[in-house]
C-alpha cells in the first residue's frame, strides 16, 4: 500500500473550513479545476464524498463532520513543527550543558563563563566533564554537548570551532636561580623538570627542541595535569613548562618566562556534533564560550 499524500491533509482542513471549492482555491491560491481535482482525490483517498451539494453550496458529510477538528489540529502541529524556533528566551532557559574539556580551561576560563552565563540565563548549570582522551564518541551520543581542546582526527561528523591559539613557556617559583639572570637553552635544559603527560610520555616537542641543539633536559617525574606540575614547581626549585593562557593565573606569584627554544604552538578549538548546528540554545552557548576566551586575550 502506498503512502498517502499528506498534502491532502492541507485541502481537507481548508475546504472544510471554507465549505466551498472556489472559497478553498483561492485561499490555496489554486484554480477551481485544480482544486476540484484535489476533491476528487481526497474522496478516492478517503472512501467518502466528503463534501456534498445542497442547493447551490456544499455541506460536510458525516464522516467529514466527524474529522474536521481532528484534521484541524493534526495540520496545526504540522506547521508548528516546520516553523522556525521562536526567539530564545534566556531568562527562562532551565538547562544543564556538559562541557568536556581539561582542568586547565576550568581553572582559567570557567569562573568568567559561569559569569557571563548567568548574566544572561540565571537557571542555566554547566557541568565540566573531565578530558579524560580524544574520543568523541561522548559527541555523538549526547553525552556531551560541547568538548573544548586541542582537536584530533574527528571525520566529518563533528563540527570544529578555533577558539584561540597557545604556546608553551616556562614557570618557577619565585626567587628561583632561573628568575635572574637571561634565559638560554643551556640554563634550562640544566635544571630539574616536571613532565605533563596523561599518558605517562618522557618526551615530548620540548624535548624535540633542545634534541636539536644537542641537549638533553632531566625530567624528575611526571604528572597528568598542570595544576599539579605548577603546584609542585611553586614548592620546589623544579622547572614547570606549561601552556600560557591555560594557566595565567595559576601562575600567579610565580616567575614565567618564554622557552629558550622554538616549539609549535596549539590551537584550542571547541567541537559539537552537527545535530546541534540550529539549536538556538546551543548557538548561544557556544558564543558565550567564544567571548569568553576572545575577551581574555
Amino acid at each position: 500500500m502506498s503512502s498517502p499524500d499528506l498534502n491532502l491533509l492541507v485541502a481537507l482542513d481548508v475546504l472544510l473550513s471554507e465549505g466551498s471549492v472556489a472559497r478553498a482555491a483561492e485561499r490555496l491560491r489554486l484554480s477551481p479545476s485544480a482544486m476540484s481535482r484535489t476533491l476528487a482525490r481526497l474522496r478516492e483517498t478517503t472512501g467518502d464524498p466528503l463534501l456534498v451539494r445542497a442547493g447551490r453550496g456544499l455541506v460536510p458529510t458525516p464522516r467529514a463532520l466527524e474529522r474536521r477538528q481532528r484534521v484541524g489540529s493534526i495540520v496545526k502541529d504540522a506547521e508548528a513543527v516546520l516553523r522556525p524556533d521562536k526567539a530564545l528566551d534566556l531568562a527562562r532557559l532551565d538547562r544543564t550543558f556538559t562541557l568536556r574539556t581539561n582542568e586547565s580551561f576550568v581553572e582559567e576560563f570557567a569562573p568568567r563563563l559561569v559569569s557571563r552565563i548567568e548574566a544572561d540565563a540565571p537557571h542555566v548549570r554547566l557541568r565540566f566533564a573531565p578530558k579524560l582522551n580524544k574520543d568523541v564518541m561522548s559527541l555523538r551520543d549526547a553525552a556531551v554537548d560541547l568538548e573544548i581542546g586541542v582537536a584530533g582526527e574527528t571525520g566529518p561528523e563533528v563540527r570544529i570551532q578555533a577558539l584561540f591559539r597557545d604556546r608553551f613557556i616556562g614557570a618557577v617559583r619565585a626567587g628561583h636561580p632561573l628568575s635572574e639572570g637571561a634565559m638560554t637553552a643551556e640554563r634550562y635544559a640544566a635544571g630539574r623538570h616536571i613532565n605533563v603527560s596523561r599518558r605517562g610520555r618522557e618526551r615530548g616537542p620540548i624535548d624535540e627542541a633542545l634534541n636539536q641543539l644537542g641537549l638533553q633536559r632531566t625530567v624528575v617525574c611526571m604528572v597528568s595535569g598542570f595544576s599539579a606540575t605548577l603546584a609542585m614547581a611553586r614548592a620546589s626549585d623544579l622547572i614547570a613548562s606549561v601552556p600560557e593562557r591555560h594557566t595565567e593565573g595559576a601562575r600567579a606569584g610565580m616567575h614565567s618566562f618564554p622557552l629558550p627554544v622554538m616549539t609549535p604552538e596549539v590551537t584550542i578549538s571547541m567541537l559539537w556534533h552537527p545535530r546541534l548546528d540550529a539549536d538556538p540554545a546551543q548557538r548561544w552557548l557556544r558564543d558565550c564560550v567564544r567571548e569568553v576566551c576572545v575577551s581574555s586575550r
